[in-house]
């Protein structure tokens, strides 16, 4: 197991991603970085979110999440694993104007596009990204403290 940026991330003990290999329950979770609203829980699957390059994340969301309006710069793409999760893009959190996606569901929010997302039960998703991630929320008070 190795610490990056405050979060725990699983060491996969493998020579490159394409050999990397872990089941869920080998999975070891931890708090999600500050940069997120508070209650979510994180594991890294690959590379460093930190760092410049391709990572994959999963997040752990509890029932009744939001993710206020923000933007990354650089795409992300997004699979629900388990549970309901719902995205949309915009300016601020519209939960009358985002997608409801289930298990297996997929989006992409493009670099810079303003994004906002929200789970009414809980939701594990698997998050792909180029590094090093952030997030720049579009109300500067969404910001967690």
């Amino acid at each position: 197991m190795v610490r990056i940026a405050g979060f725990v991330a699983v060491s996969l003990l493998a020579a490159s991603p394409a050999s990397a290999q872990v089941n869920p329950g080998d999975l070891k979770w931890g708090p999600a970085p500050a940069i997120f609203p508070r209650g979510a829980a994180m594991v890294v699957l690959s590379g460093n979110p930190a760092g410049p390059g391709q990572f994959v994340i999963r997040l752990r969301l509890p029932a009744g999440y939001d993710i206020p309006a923000h933007n990354h710069p650089s795409d992300e793409y997004v699979t629900v694993i388990s549970g309901d999760f719902s995205l949309g893009m915009g300016d601020r959190l519209d939960k009358a104007g985002g997608a409801h996606l289930g298990p297996g569901g997929f989006a992409e929010a493009p670099r810079h596009m303003n994004h906002f997302a929200w789970t009414d039960g809980g939701a594990v998703v698997q998050v792909w990204a180029e590094g090093p991630f952030s997030m720049t929320y579009v109300n500067p008070a969404d910001t967690p403290k």
